[in-house]
């Protein structure tokens, strides 16, 4: 995908790179997740195979949003807690390494809030309702008007979380585009404001494979919807999944022609399948009739069982040591913690705020 420039609904522009940027620069991503429950296929296309990646070319930083997290879960904040060390053992299952990558707890990081907090005097309210994810999230969550405060004004917060890291890149899908030029909308404002380049526009960095639909078809794949496959899904568990998931319902016969469009179980193929040649071959002998769903499913279901094999694997060795994660973590959070205070004390001095 070529860069391109989005439009954004304040006059200004925000960046699109390419999932694989340019390395004529140093760049620094921000991304991360948040601790609702396990990660699933969804994350690892969306994301976590690219952060493998990443950490041997950029500077990174993972964040584990807890604190953004409870803008919907107060009322569960428990659930929150116990996932911020689910989601962590999924980061090092798959591969990322805390020596390369740097994994840090959001709410451990109080500049972030207090960044926060003077942030929320560069936005207006009217702002905060155009802003098209925040409009989407609402209708998902069924707040109509009684819309946590939080939540209503996270834009504001992931502005604080890229900005107190002065991040360059940050991977999202295409839905969030609008929360990047909301945050380069603050990041002018203040400079404005400073008469001098405190803060660092960012990129939204968009995966060329964007986000999976859940088994069922529906919807995208989501913990809350019980239409996903965990990383850490047993033989069983993948087994069961892959039996159902969503294909062509007007396909009742093998001898049927097939219909590639909203069958689950292609996309799946299309995301995770290495043999492309193999694999356009079975959709070709799929649209013309004679190839039933059974054997697709059973390509797919050999496929999943032995790419997430080692990352269960490996995600029940490091379980046995919840004290060295939660150390990494502890680690990665001091780390980080003392970039977010170095910009937040610009900030403050730029705002008159450093009074001793």
């Amino acid at each position: 995908m070529s860069e391109q420039a989005a439009n954004t609904s304040e006059g200004g522009t925000t960046s699109k790179a390419s999932a694989q940027p340019s390395t004529n620069k140093q760049h620094l991503i921000l991304t991360g997740d948040r601790p609702t429950g396990p990660l699933h296929l969804g994350h690892f296309v969306g994301s976590l195979r690219n952060r493998v990646a990443y950490q041997d070319q950029y500077k990174q930083y993972i964040m584990i949003a807890d604190a953004q997290a409870l803008t919907d879960n107060m009322d569960d904040p428990a659930k929150v807690h116990n996932n911020v060390i689910e989601v962590a053992l999924d980061y090092l299952a798959v591969g990322i390494d805390p020596s390369k990558s740097t994994i840090f707890i959001q709410s451990q990081i109080p500049e972030l809030t207090e960044l926060t907090f003077y942030y929320m005097n560069l936005v207006t309210i009217s702002r905060l309702e155009r802003n098209p994810t925040i409009k989407q999230e609402i209708i998902l969550r069924n707040f109509e008007r009684d819309i946590p405060a939080g939540f209503f004004t996270y834009p504001v917060s992931q502005a604080a979380d890229i900005t107190a890291f002065k991040a360059t890149l940050v991977p999202v899908g295409d839905d969030q585009i609008p929360m990047i030029e909301q945050t380069n909308e603050i990041v002018r404002r203040f400079n404005r404001l400073a008469k001098k380049d405190i803060l660092v526009e960012c990129e939204a960095l968009v995966p060329e494979i964007g986000r999976l639909p859940g088994i069922d078809g529906k919807a995208k794949m989501s913990k809350s919807l019980g239409n996903a496959i965990n990383l850490g899904a047993t033989e069983a568990e993948i087994k069961q999944a892959v039996r159902n998931v969503y294909t062509d319902p007007l396909h009742i016969k093998v001898e049927d022609p097939g219909h590639l469009e909203g069958n689950v179980a292609f996309t799946y193929l299309d995301a995770f399948d290495t043999d492309k040649e193999a694999l356009q071959a079975m959709k070709d002998h799929y649209v013309r009739g004679g190839l039933g769903d059974s054997k697709v499913k059973a390509r797919l279901e050999g496929i999943l069982q032995d790419m997430l094999r080692p990352i269960r694997e490996r995600r029940q060795e490091y379980e046995k040591d919840r004290g060295h994660v939660l150390q990494l973590l502890k680690e990665g959070t001091y780390r980080a913690r003392e970039i977010a205070a170095k910009t937040n004390d610009e900030v403050k001095a730029a705002i008159g705020l450093k009074h001793f």
